[in-house]
Parts: C-alpha cells; structure tokens; sequence
C-alpha cells in the first residue's frame, strides 16, 4: 500500500473513509427522495382508495326500511369484553341483524369474527347475543376464521355457499364492507350503524382508520389473495335456511 508523502499513513484509511462518507451522503439523498415521493403520493393513493370504495358502494347501501331482502345478514366482528359481552360498537351491529331478521329481510344470520385464540371467540359470543334475545339457535350460523373484513366477505361466499347477503357493521364501515363483498362475488347491500356514534373518541378513531384501510382493501382485491384460513366447504348455512 503506498504512502502519503510526507507522512507515515498509508493511503487506505483516508480512502475508505472517504467512501464511507460518500455511500452515506448517497443514502441520505436517496432516502430523502423517497421520503418526498411518499409524502405526495401517499395522500393520493389514500385519496384514491377511498374514493374508489365510496363509488364501488354507491347505491348498495340502505337503511333497515328500505333494504332489499337477502336470504342472509352477515355481522362482521369487533370487540368482545373480557367477560364475554359484546362491546357497544358490536352490540349495535347484533341489533341491527336482529332488526333485520325481525323484519323478515332476513332468514339466517351469518356472523363472522375472530376466534384465533380459545380465550377470545367473537362469533361465540355474537351467537349467545343473538339466541338470549329470541334469535332461534339454529337461524344463527359461526364463521370463527373471519379475521378482517376481506376475509369475512370471501369465506362468506368460498367457504359457506352465500350469494346475496346484507352485511351489518357501523356507518363508517359499510361502504368497504359492501365494495369487499361485492369484489369477491356476492350481491351485497350493506345496512350501516350510527347509534354508537355517542362514543366520539372512538366513532372518530374508527373513522379516520377507515382511510388506511381503503388502501389494503384495494390490495385484498387486487392481489386476489385467499383468506388467512380458508378450509373446506361448510354446509351451516344451508341447512339454517333449510330448518
């Protein structure tokens, strides 16, 4: 290695250090660039996405009165207590199903929720609701693998036959709910719930998540994906529209 004239140091140390600190100053440049990319087209993917559902869902969503009738409702699930009860924002949506199957828009209830863990089971506790308030038991049919909305909607129609459903949750929500369903193969009208808007912290953190969560439903349904668990044909919900 030759040596800096003049000087006992050898010419490595100072090239390499140089090379350090221009690969750092080329990263900086670079992950300033992408951070700028990202902060203009992060609000117009968003944008985009949300606007894309809002349309997607346009004329499918109704309200109790007026939604056409469907052999099915699917709930979809939220929150459940340490205790076993529904939390409000998922008690409103059982009400709405038990509207709806009061009023004879509906002949099966379908809910639809997490059971990833024995301790916490969704759909266990949607169905007692439904059944302590004259439900008959075996009008209500469980989806323990309905981990998120797309793949509600999917094993709605891949898992358990259904072809036209109204798909209960909040106001906020219906419309993905609705375009989800709709984009993998269901005719889907939706019926909104605005009773829970009293919780506001909630209500708005709802709300504003619902803007990230266009941009994944335009992925579930571009990519096609298959559900977390998808598994064999189940026959509940034909034999609950049977009985």
């Amino acid at each position: 290695m030759s040596a800096v004239p003049g000087s006992s140091r050898s010419v490595g140390p100072l090239v390499s250090g140089s090379a350090r600190r221009v690969r750092w100053r080329r990263w900086l440049r670079r992950l300033s660039l992408a951070v700028a990319v990202l902060a203009v087209l992060g609000p117009v993917v968003v944008v985009g996405s949300v606007v894309w559902v809002e349309r997607s869902a346009r004329a499918h969503v109704f309200d109790v009165a007026e939604v056409p009738a469907a052999p099915v409702v699917l709930v979809l699930g939220a929150k459940v207590e340490p205790d076993g009860r529904p939390a409000p924002f998922l008690a409103a949506r059982l009400g709405l199903a038990k509207r709806l199957y009061d009023a004879g828009k509906a002949r099966v209830v379908l809910v639809s929720g997490d059971h990833g863990r024995w301790e916490y089971d969704e759909p266990g506790a949607m169905r007692r609701w439904l059944v302590d308030r004259g439900v008959p038991a075996e009008r209500v049919v469980q989806d323990h693998a309905g981990f998120d909305t797309y793949d509600s909607c999917s094993r709605a129609a891949r898992v358990f036959g259904v072809r036209r459903v109204i798909v209960v949750t909040q106001s906020f929500h219906v419309e993905r709910a609705v375009t989800l369903c709709r984009r993998v193969g269901l005719d889907a009208v939706g019926v909104g719930d605005d009773s829970v808007s009293r919780f506001e912290r909630a209500w708005r953190w709802g709300s504003f998540r619902e803007r990230l969560a266009a941009v994944k439903a335009v992925y579930d349904v571009v990519s096609g994906r298959d559900p977390v668990f998808l598994g064999p044909r189940e026959s509940g919900v034909d034999d609950a529209l049977r009985w």
